[in-house]
């Protein structure tokens, strides 16, 4: 199950206003700061579930959608915060660096 909060949806309108609309990816990414659920302009691949609101289709490969549901888009602040039931580790240390967050 996937959520998009009505704000989310406001500013992703407001993002398709002056580009052109594409479909929204939702995936797990890994960096130095962990692993985070990451939103990116794509395309709908033959292993995706597609979602639609407010006229933006959003796409989450099928195996992650299992592991991660449900997944809500919200937008908070000046950005966007997508939570799940996954457990995402945060901090330093996803690069291997032991000077600190890499360095």
């Amino acid at each position: 199950m996937l959520t998009v909060t009505e704000k989310a949806q406001e500013q992703i309108a407001k993002y398709f206003e002056v580009n052109e609309v594409k479909p929204i990816r939702i995936f797990l990414t890994s960096g130095c700061g962990g692993r985070q659920i990451a939103l990116a302009l794509d395309m709908v691949r033959p292993d995706d579930r597609t979602f639609e609101f407010a006229g933006i289709q959003y796409v989450v490969e099928k195996a992650f959608l299992t592991e991660a549901q449900p997944i809500e888009v919200d937008f908070a602040g000046h950005g966007f915060k997508v939570s799940s039931s996954l457990k995402l580790e945060g901090g330093c240390g996803g690069c291997g660096s032991s000077e600190g967050c890499c360095t």
